[in-house]
């Protein structure tokens, strides 16, 4: 089975690859340091500290893993690539709620980078699928666990 596309942005790109530098450079020193120092204990068959820092060096080397998996299946979208005509991966919606006449943006970045607290929606998310290949003044209805809301588009950009 093929492994999955991680869509990236440059600037989630950058975030992953400063993320695993700082895994491999920082914190599998300060875990190795642990496990020293837990060993330096005494009998590590009982040795509650030196159980919880091997626990959190597997945690790492997992993460470490995922990281370089994620890396290695990369697709960076280049906001200059991003076509304003329709949405798509990366850019940038103005919505307008048809019911309530409320506003907001979005962009529109891989499930890696989401995060709705900063506006940044998945485009595997109800309404980043709704909305993909979308353009200006289309209304698109989205069937959200409390019914169906709609969106008009009103703006794409980069």
């Amino acid at each position: 089975m093929p492994e999955k596309e991680v869509i990236l942005t440059v600037e989630g790109l950058k975030k992953l690859e400063d993320d695993l530098e700082h895994l491999k450079t920082v914190r599998r020193k300060e875990v190795a340091a642990r496990i020293k120092q837990a060993i330096e204990f005494g009998d590590i068959s009982e040795n509650s500290e030196y159980e919880d820092a091997k626990n959190e060096q597997a945690f790492i080397e997992g993460s470490i893993l995922a990281l370089e998996k994620k890396l290695r299946n990369a697709r960076v979208i280049d906001a200059n690539d991003v076509d304003v005509a329709t949405v798509s991966v990366g850019s940038t919606v103005k919505l307008e709620d048809v019911d309530s006449g409320s506003q907001f943006e979005y962009t529109i970045v891989g499930s890696v980078e989401a995060d709705p607290a900063k506006n940044k929606i998945s485009n595997e998310s109800p309404v980043g699928k709704a909305i993909l290949g979308s353009d200006i003044d289309s209304v698109v209805e989205i069937t959200v666990p409390m019914g169906m809301i709609k969106y008009k588009i009103l703006e794409i950009k980069k």
